[in-house]
């Protein structure tokens, strides 16, 4: 096992922050190129709709499934696999002559991403000595993190500074760099109890037909309107997720085990999720396409008006996290949602012509402010709402909620407010939509602070109501804006000798 402080320790702390933060760099770094990608591909708003959509749904549909074959096939070969497969999908991405390859591109850096960043994790809770894994995993967290909160203004640099492409391209020195690294240094794990039928390939591929048949009857109903095809493949995505809950509750290991939901608690932090997460995910898309299409902002000045949401995030979580652990979640939950929808109220009103500091920056302030006190105490609820042994399940579920709502969202909601052929080209056209779409954003973030006072409990830790000594099988995490801690089920694999 790795001490925490010594060479190898740092080593394997930067092996798998590089490799990660590759993935959670590309997930934000992306946005802000949209309208020079769209110009210079010709893509209609479906185009772009399906440049984030391709990559969240591989991501979605397999993120579950990553940490189970890296517990099987053992974690650093899977890391492994992840990066060298997300660079080579960069490259396709970077290399892209039309908008339909780009599509496919970012559908296989998904695949990569699903495959490294549950690896990642599960390499340092398997590593670190269960003294020094917490401490490994805070900082793996919070690296990670930074790299995805400087992906709009590192994506609007590069392509101010040269080519929307060098977005892509830049993972894949970063990849050699970390595959490097790894190799080098990490060490091999894997669980011994994982057994030969510990991956669920049929639930992945029903949860990849399922939302893929969706995401893509919602998109193309706002291009062409209702039609035999569209009602089709949308009904063949539907039939595909009724199948995905018909076979977990038969499967022996299921990708999702449906008995988390009987917790009424974690399914209401996920319901609130989906719904926050819907509102955030179609924010983070249109907005920095309006600064640039309406207020004619360059894409290093879209990416760096959003920075303040990071700046709160980083500076505000914490106390956020720790109010929550103070007074429950409940208030925090509610009020956070509302706080961004009054921010996105704001947002709604730009108009041609107003300025950052007066206009701008306060609905971004507004924003950030509801969207920091949600997300820590939104983390720390579901992690602490479900049994201890499913607490890596907890957090891979609510990242796939979390994810699957956003790419829906922006599946739905650009249709429904008229954003649809090339009407991103269009300033007028595109600021009419914008407002709708931010009002529905807006509506939908405020009725996730609705459910959340109606539903999410402050007994999240089962204080209220104990149970007898040595029943207790919940844990009360600490309130942060990032991975679970390990539990220790995880302590006792990670001593396991490697096999």
């Amino acid at each position: 096992m790795i001490s925490w402080g010594t060479r190898e320790a740092r080593w394997v702390l930067f092996a798998t922050v590089l490799g990660s933060g590759i993935a959670f760099l590309d997930m934000t770094v992306v946005n802000v190129a949209l309208p020079t990608i769209g110009k210079d591909l010709n893509a209609s708003v479906a185009g772009l709709q399906w440049i984030v959509n391709g990559y969240t749904l591989t991501l979605a549909s397999l993120i579950l499934i990553g940490g189970s074959l890296g517990d099987r096939f053992g974690r650093r070969r899977v890391f492994l696999i992840g990066i060298v497969w997300f660079a080579a999908a960069s490259l396709l991405c970077g290399l892209a002559p039309s908008a339909g390859t780009l599509v496919a591109a970012r559908a296989l850096q998904g695949v990569g991403g699903a495959l490294l960043t549950p690896g990642s994790l599960a390499i340092i809770q398997a590593s670190f000595s269960p003294g020094d894994r917490a401490r490994a995993v805070g900082a793996w967290s919070g690296l990670s993190g930074i790299a995805g909160a400087i992906g709009p203004f590192v994506g609007g640099w590069l392509v101010d500074a040269a080519s929307w492409r060098l977005i892509f391209l830049v993972n894949v020195p970063l990849a050699i760099a970390a595959v490097a690294v790894t190799l080098r240094y990490v060490p091999e794990t894997r669980d011994p109890a994982s057994g030969p039928g510990g991956i669920d390939l049929a639930g992945a591929a029903l949860t990849a037909v399922g939302l893929g048949g969706i995401s893509w009857a919602l998109i193309e109903r706002g291009e062409r309107g209702f039609g035999g095809a569209l009602l089709a493949v949308g009904g063949v995505g539907v039939a595909a997720l009724l199948g995905f809950l018909a076979l977990e509750w038969r499967v022996k290991d299921p990708m999702l085990p449906l008995e988390i939901f009987r917790s009424r608690q974690f399914t209401a932090a996920n319901l609130v999720t989906f719904v926050v997460y819907a509102s955030l995910g179609i924010t983070f898309f249109l907005l920095v396409i309006y600064l640039q299409q309406v207020l004619r902002y360059s894409p290093m000045e879209a990416g760096l008006a959003t920075l303040p949401v990071t700046v709160l995030m980083l500076a505000l979580s914490a106390r956020a996290g720790q109010l929550a652990d103070r007074i429950g979640p409940r208030v925090p939950m509610a009020l956070g949602p509302l706080g961004i929808a009054g921010g996105l109220f704001l947002l709604s009103r730009l108009r041609q012509g107003d300025t950052y500091l007066g206009d701008v920056l306060p609905g971004v302030v507004v924003f950030g402010l509801g969207l920091t006190l949600t997300v820590a105490p939104l983390t720390a609820t579901v992690l602490a709402a479900a049994s201890q042994r499913y607490a890596g399940i907890a957090s891979g579920v609510n990242n796939a909620v979390s994810r699957g709502a956003g790419m829906l969202a922006i599946a739905v909601i650009p249709g429904i407010a008229g954003l649809t052929g090339h009407a991103y080209q269009n300033p007028v056209v595109f600021a009419s939509g914008f407002r709708v779409a931010m009002l529905i954003s807006a509506a939908l973030s405020a009725g996730g602070g609705a459910l959340a006072w109606l539903f999410i409990r402050n007994d999240v830790a089962g204080r209220a109501h104990p149970c007898p000594a040595g029943q207790l099988d919940r844990r009360h995490y600490c309130a942060i804006d990032g991975a679970p801690l390990a539990t220790e089920r995880d302590a006792e694999r990670a001593t396991r000798p490697a096999a």
